[in-house]
This record gives structure tokens, C-alpha cells and sequence, in this order.
């Protein structure tokens, strides 16, 4: 029996990369999954986004396991869209226990010279859609007075080294940021009603959103300081991502709240 054994978790951003990952990885361990993703192209992200087949992708990969899920398109910037993608999953998969707010997009110009979108898009995404995402599907862990919830966050969320002035980079790290304070405020909010929060801090993770030729480019540009590690390593796996966020989600966690978790190589550290 998995540790997860008849929980069920919301997870966004599923339909690729580390979301995928953890769909797949919480299934492993007995969850069934709603998943979300966007599955659609965002028009100041320069990288291609994750597409209706990769979301068909990650439901085929869960069924494989014998776990059931609820798969659907929706954007986390939508707080409307997200309830009611949670109240079709709880219909029928039942109430939710756990709460993955993964969805972001990665650092970005927005076009050049277009100071306006390139920040408020990845805003609105990785700090907003965070929040949205919490406050979705919060309700069924307070009926439960149960539950745990794992935010994305990154390494750029504890240091802010990959900004150098690009308004989506220094978006992306302000939102990573914002969303530690999410994750404390929640904690606070939370705690008392049985229900434990953290957030996961990447380095670099082997994913579309950095392995694509618009981001390598900007590393060779002379912006690799934002991902080198201590363990000399480029990347990190979307498992290690995973790995940590089942602990955290799980009994053995139970008492671990209030935390920024790295899983980054030493990034943190350096």
C-alpha cells in the first residue's frame, strides 16, 4: 500500500514536466489526481507550452497506474475556472486532500521593450494563479480539518539572481518570492485547522520550461550564475521534485509546516 493510499490530490501545471512528474509520482503512491493545465500557448512566453496531448500524455500515464483522474484545461490565472474544475474532480474522484500549486511559466522578455506584459503575465501566473489555486480547492482540507499543500516555488524565490533587469526575470523572482509569503501566511491560517503548508525551492529542473533553446540562449548569454549549483550538476530531475513534495504531502511530513524546502543542489547555499 502507497503512502497516499486513497487521498486525493489537485495539482496544477500537470501536463507536462514537473507536474507531470508528480501526478505520476502521487499516483504511485495510491492518490487519484485532478489535474489542470492551460495546455495552451500564453503570447508572452517565448518557449512553446504544454498542449492538450501532453495533458492526454500525463492521463494515460496515471491510468497505466490504476489510479483514476480527472484531467482538464483551465487557467490558473481564472480563480471561476479552478472551482469549477475542483467541483467536477470532487463529483467524482471525492474530496481533496492534497493541493500541489505547481503551474508557472518561466522568465521571459514578453516581447522587446514590453515592460508591461512580460511582468504582469508571469504575475499574474506564478504568484496570482498560486493563490487562486489555494483558495479553489482550500475548502475540501477545512471540511476534512485535514490535508496538505505544496507551493512551487524556486531557487529565485530565496536569492533573486536571474532578474538583470528583464522585466519577466525580475517577475519571476518577485513572484517566487511573494510566493514563500503565501505559503507563511497560509501556514498561519491554516495550522489550526489540521492542514500543513510549504513551498519547494528548484534549482534548475530538466523540464521544457528551462531545457528549450530561448532559455539556454539566455544562459549563454552570460546569465548561468542563476543556475549553478554547489554538487556540480546542471539540473536537477523532475523526481527529485517529486520525491521531496511526496514526504511532504505525507505522514511522514506530518509535523513539517511553515517550510521553504530546497531541492537544489546547493544552490541556496552558494
Amino acid at each position: 500500500m502507497g503512502r497516499l493510499e486513497g487521498k486525493v490530490a489537485f495539482i496544477t501545471g500537470a501536463a507536462r514536466g514537473q507536474g507531470r512528474s508528480h501526478a505520476v509520482k502521487l499516483a504511485q503512491e495510491g492518490a487519484d489526481i485532478i489535474a489542470v493545465d492551460i495546455a495552451a500557448q500564453i503570447p508572452s512566453v517565448p518557449y512553446p507550452m504544454a498542449t492538450p496531448d501532453d495533458l492526454a500524455e500525463t492521463v494515460r500515464q496515471v491510468e497505466a497506474l490504476d489510479r483514476r483522474i480527472v484531467a482538464r484545461e483551465a487557467d490558473v490565472r481564472d480563480l471561476a475556472a479552478l472551482q469549477a474544475v475542483v467541483a467536477e474532480g470532487q463529483a467524482e474522484l471525492g474530496p481533496i486532500d492534497i493541493i500541489l500549486a505547481n503551474a508557472g511559466i518561466g522568465m521571459s522578455a514578453g516581447g522587446e521593450g514590453d515592460l508591461v506584459t512580460a511582468w504582469q503575465d508571469v504575475i499574474d501566473t506564478n504568484l496570482t494563479g498560486v493563490y487562486n489555486t489555494v483558495m479553489a480547492a482550500v475548502p475540501s482540507l477545512i471540511e476534512q480539518e485535514a490535508g496538505a499543500i505544496v507551493l512551487t516555488s524556486s531557487t529565485q524565490g530565496l536569492k533573486g539572481t536571474g532578474g538583470n533587469g528583464d522585466p519577466g526575470g525580475t517577475a519571476y523572482a518577485a513572484a517566487k518570492h511573494g510566493v514563500v509569503g503565501l505559503m507563511r501566511t497560509f501556514a498561519h491560517w491554516l495550522g489550526p485547522k489540521g492542514i500543513r503548508v510549504n513551498t519547494v525551492h528548484p534549482t534548475g529542473v530538466n523540464t521544457p520550461m528551462i531545457r528549450n533553446e530561448i532559455i539556454e540562449q539566455m544562459f549563454a548569454d552570460g546569465n548561468m550564475d542563476a543556475v549553478t549549483n554547489i554538487i556540480p550538476i546542471p539540473w536537477v530531475e523532475p523526481i527529485d521534485i517529486s520525491n521531496a513534495i511526496a514526504f511532504l504531502v505525507s505522514d511522514e511530513g506530518r509535523y513539517v509546516t511553515g517550510v521553504a524546502f530546497p531541492v537544489d543542489a546547493g544552490f541556496s547555499a552558494r
